[in-house]
């Protein structure tokens, strides 16, 4: 060894000396150290339980919101369906009410018609029933020949024409 330089003396203060640097180091460095390292791989490990955790929320989340989504859709769809069947009854009903306004208005409109021909009718007796009364006397005041009861008939009628356009 001498050879080489290295003598036993030297060699041992120098295994000395590094083992009493190696255990200031382990005390002083290590400790502090690993901790550091320890706490980071700590931090880490929380950091991924974390993400993992939030990616389940989010999973969830997603989860729940298409439900909520397809339970909105079906009560969308119920209330449109509940919407148009309201929307039908009403139509429906508006027709029956249309139809039985129509079906009145109609029916007072004949009874208006038959009023007025019962009347029209009635006046027409009642001229009809002048007309005959004048020939009648106009009859009794002149001769009964033939000739003069028609032309007593045309003038009659030709009067009651007038009295009714006048």
């Amino acid at each position: 060894m001498a050879a080489l330089g290295i003598s036993l003396s030297q060699l041992i203060t120098q295994l000395v000396s590094f083992l009493i640097l190696f255990f200031v180091l382990y005390k002083v460095m290590y400790g502090p150290v690993t901790r550091m390292l320890e706490a980071r791989a700590q931090k880490i490990k929380d950091s991924l339980d974390a993400a993992e955790n939030a990616r389940k929320e989010a999973a969830s989340s997603a989860e729940r919101v298409e439900q909520e989504l397809a339970v909105a859709r079906q009560e969308g769809q119920k209330l449109i369906a509940e919407a148009r069947q309201a929307a039908g009854n009403f139509r429906d009903q508006e027709e029956v009410r249309a139809r039985r306004q129509a079906d009145e208005i109609l029916e007072r409109a004949r009874v208006e018609i038959q009023r007025e021909r019962d009347a029209a009718v009635e006046e027409v007796r009642r001229q009809f029933a002048g007309l005959a009364i004048d020939a009648a006397e106009r009859i009794v005041h002149r001769s009964l020949d033939e000739k003069a009861h028609a032309q007593l008939i045309d003038e009659v009628l030709r009067e009651g024409l007038e009295n009714r356009q006048n």
